[in-house]
């Protein structure tokens, strides 16, 4: 074994997990096309089938995340035990409030108590989900706002916002947990009514305990410091869950990594010095759609993309980096921090894998496994989209 990564850094390492969402797996493309491809799930089932070979291969991915009502069935304790006999588990509830002509002009934040009414029944009705599946969190994403100045009172939406919250917090068990999460713009361009990770934290804050901020890495205009934000809201116990993905421009959910590796590492250096890694108060969950490459092995490539920063991530010498910031030797630091980032971190962490059981290289592993032959020619006729269809 390398000595690269210590006993104490693999140690941490085997306790990572990192959920993985079940929209990565059913077609998705473009505002303008959805690409389909062979062996797309036909149902929840399959998705969670999916899933598990993910986890099988990598032995990072024991949790899906379910998206309501995508992946609505009649029986959501036979989806559970389906999952459990495959070695994982049903993770984050996520509800959808943006697709409905309803829900035009905002759901949580609608100007008619009936429209609201109907937002607030689905996100109880997701909580029923939850006690089914023994999920844990109920994340909420809301495509609210405005698209003109003087369209919609921004304060009295905030208030709406505020009243729709409470009642779903209300219906959480001891157990559960709100996870609310942030975007800055789409699609709604002039006002978004949580755009940013402050808004997210005053309306949780309001609840109470057992509601959070997720923090989506591709929420952020360009430029953002998302590192800063990690560290801020670890420093105020608020941050509940992570959106793992990548961007070029906008909202793109590529793999995450693919676009910036260093800024995932700078992330997870933040995690590593907040205590949030291997946290359960911290969920790591991708949220990604696979448009152009295979979806099991992009969701594979994206676990060991996390995995490996992170390691990088805990071999940073904070000693030497402490002291450096302390001298203020700006350089000496700098070159610290580049030191971690640029080990290679690869062949230890394949070894390792070898040693636990696993496949060194599970992309490689997953290409000549059959899997994927397989399930092209079982599925005949998959039409889910990653957004439902």
């Amino acid at each position: 074994m390398s000595t690269q990564l210590t006993p104490e850094i693999l140690s941490t390492l085997e306790k990572q997990s990192i959920e993985v969402p079940s929209w990565a797996y059913g077609n998705s493309g473009t505002r303008f096309k959805v690409f389909g491809t062979p062996g797309t799930p036909r149902d929840p089932f399959e998705k969670i089938a999916d899933a598990a070979e993910v986890n099988r291969l990598t032995g990072l991915a024991p949790a899906v995340a379910l998206h309501i009502p995508w992946d609505l069935v009649d029986d959501f304790s036979a989806l559970r035990t389906h999952a459990e006999d495959l070695g994982v588990q049903l993770g984050t509830v996520n509800s959808n409030t943006f697709q409905d002509d309803d829900y035009k002009f905002g759901a949580l934040t609608h100007e008619d108590s009936a429209i609201r009414r109907k937002a607030i029944d689905h996100h109880l009705k997701c909580i029923d989900v939850m006690d089914e599946t023994g999920s844990r969190d109920l994340k909420i994403w809301l495509a609210e706002g405005s698209n003109y100045p003087g369209q919609a009172d921004m304060r009295g939406r905030q208030d709406r916002l505020q009243e729709s919250l409470q009642e779903i917090y209300a219906r959480l068990s001891d157990a559960q947990r709100l996870v609310l999460e942030y975007k800055f713009f789409e699609p709604a361009f002039y006002h978004t009514d949580v755009p940013d990770w402050g808004t997210s934290y005053a309306q949780v804050a309001s609840l109470g305990d057992k509601a959070m901020v997720c923090l989506d890495t591709g929420h952020h205009a360009p430029g953002t410091n998302i590192e800063f934000i990690v560290m801020q809201l670890l420093r105020l116990g608020k941050l509940g869950s992570f959106d793992f993905n990548s961007r070029f421009y906008a909202d793109d959910d590529l793999i995450v990594g693919a676009a910036d590796p260093f800024q995932l590492f700078r992330i997870l250096v933040e995690v590593v010095r907040g205590d949030g890694l291997n946290n359960p108060d911290v969920s790591f969950m991708l949220d990604q759609c696979h448009n152009v490459e295979e979806k099991i092995p992009g969701q594979i490539r994206s676990v060991l993309n996390v995995q490996e920063m992170t390691a990088r991530a805990l071999l940073l010498d904070r000693d030497a980096l402490g002291t450096a910031q302390r001298s203020g030797d700006v350089l000496g630091a700098n070159a610290i921090m580049m030191d971690a980032f640029y080990t290679d971190v690869r062949p230890a962490l394949a070894e390792w894998r070898e040693s636990r059981g696993l496949p060194a290289d599970p992309m490689a592993a997953y290409a000549a496994s059959g899997y994927q032959a397989k399930i092209n020619a079982d599925r005949v006729g998959g039409a889910q989209a990653s957004w439902g269809a």
